[in-house]
């Protein structure tokens, strides 16, 4: 069995390949995405059977949330040509 090589920083940490650091992201950003789903889903519940206004303005964050989601998607991993 070959064991992996790890590069060294200077400081004497190991470096994450590609592949480790994409799945380390992906966990962080799919708690945005659950967030963001979850704070429009309690909008909708508010719109349907308390207020519409506070609703809509919950709807309005979680979309928000979402929208950030991307942002960091795309800043982060940028597709490369």
């Amino acid at each position: 069995m070959a064991k992996k090589k790890f590069k060294l920083a200077p400081s004497g940490r190991k470096y994450l390949s590609h592949e480790e650091e994409f799945s380390i992201m992906k966990l962080v950003l799919d708690k945005f995405l659950w967030l963001g789903f979850i704070v429009m889903v309690l909008g909708l519940y508010k719109v349907a059977e308390i207020d519409v206004k506070s609703g809509i303005s919950m709807i309005v964050v979680g979309a928000i949330m979402l929208m950030l989601f991307i942002v960091i998607l795309i800043r982060e991993y940028e597709l490369e040509g």
